[in-house]
């Protein structure tokens, strides 16, 4: 008689998750492929000027994606737990990673930023994009192992806030002042939800944040950037010219957009317009309504990732879960901040949408592993 109620509730559970991981599937697959369809038609114009081929970006973005589609098969397959248990060894390949690129003839130097390593076949990898999954994974290691001998002041902030802070010291010193923001703060609020008290976790950050501004403030382009923000109309043809233009698009979209591949900003005024500003794109192509479907599916990604994260079946699966979602969000919250002129300029690309292969990949990686934890979240409700 007792066995009915138990034997339902589990199933009811299990059909729950089934629920929560086709819906971020499907929201996944549905930013993917409208990331590609707009690749294509917003990088063209580039690819002809510079390889004489409107399809070059869509055909190295297609490579990665394909690198990204196993890359989640193997994200889902493999137990979470095992990513934890090599924490240490995945971040200090990550730190290895990134001390390469500084090397002559293995880093590469772009517009005076050292973000990517040299790989064959002229394709280019950025370490930075790995250390989001490597500084969310030794978090959730360090806080979900040992859990008590890691509550106190200098375990529980001290030593983490040291170790993944080494690792945004790294990434800020190649100039890639959007990622060190978006990894720092993942991480501080992943160690407020482990446990770690905001009267500690406020000061560092406010110290964090000013070291930060103190460097954005003694380079001239970062710092344009910020006044750029500030008074768009002053800067309209130098440091603001991308936001302008990035306004005009969505203005000349309007409610039903001019029409996939006829955009005038992607072709004259709007330069790489299929990395950071995809966005504005799909808003002048296709129209408001794409662009608040966007918007849409991100929000069910971070409820469907939050809806993972409270059924993990340990702390470590819920902190993995939690930092992978909140990466995430804040990602396409900034970058969809910053092309519609609600945020400083910052070079953070679009997930799942935007042109990079490295970011691309990573990010349908974690996919799979928040598939991996809410999977094994339902393990654990049978065994109960």
């Amino acid at each position: 008689m007792t066995a009915r109620p138990t034997s339902r509730a589990f199933y009811l559970r299990r059909e729950s998750v089934v629920r929560t991981s086709a819906t971020l599937i499907l929201a996944v697959l549905i930013l993917v492929c409208l990331g590609m369809v707009m690749l294509t038609s917003t990088s063209a114009p580039q690819g002809e000027r510079m390889a004489h081929n409107p399809y070059y970006f869509f055909q190295r973005q297609a490579v990665w994606l394909a690198m990204g589609l196993i890359a989640a098969w193997i994200g889902a397959k493999v137990d979470y737990r095992w990513w934890i248990q090599w924490a240490w060894p995945i971040l200090i390949g990550v730190a290895v990673l990134l001390v390469l690129v500084y090397v002559p003839n293995v880093g590469l130097n772009i517009k005076g930023s050292r973000r990517w390593l040299r790989l064959p076949f002229g394709l280019t990898f950025q370490p930075s994009e790995l250390a989001k999954f490597a500084v969310i994974n030794f978090l959730a290691f360090w806080y979900g192992v040992k859990r008590r001998e890691r509550s106190g002041f200098v375990n529980g902030v001290v030593i983490p806030g040291a170790i993944f802070g080494s690792i945004l010291l790294l990434i800020v010193f190649e100039v890639d002042f959007g990622a060190t923001i978006l990894i720092g703060a993942t991480g501080g609020l992943m160690m407020f939800v482990a446990g770690a008290p905001l009267l500690v976790l406020a000061p560092l950050g406010v110290v964090a944040a000013g070291g930060l501004a103190w460097m954005i403030m003694q380079n001239p382009e970062r710092m344009g950037r910020i006044m750029a923000f500030m008074n768009p109309e002053r800067y309209a043809q130098d440091e603001a010219f991308q936001l302008m233009q990035a306004l005009n698009a969505f203005a000349a979209g309007g409610g039903k957009g001019v029409g996939l591949g006829n955009s005038l900003q992607k072709r004259y005024y709007l330069p790489e317009a299929h990395t950071d500003f995809i966005f504005a794109i799909i808003g002048e192509e296709l129209g408001i309504g794409a662009s608040l479907t966007i918007v849409l599916l991100f929000v069910i990604i971070l409820i469907c990732g939050l809806r993972i994260s409270g059924r993990a079946r340990d702390v470590s699966g819920r902190l993995v879960a939690f930092g992978i979602t909140v990466l995430i969000s804040l990602q396409a919250t900034i970058n969809i901040g910053v092309v519609t002129g609600c945020l400083p300029t910052k070079g953070l690309p679009l997930p799942f949408i935007s042109f990079g292969g490295t970011s691309l990949m990573m990010a349908l990686f974690m996919v799979g592993v928040l598939l991996n934890i809410a999977s094994q979240g339902g393990k654990l409700r049978r065994s109960r």
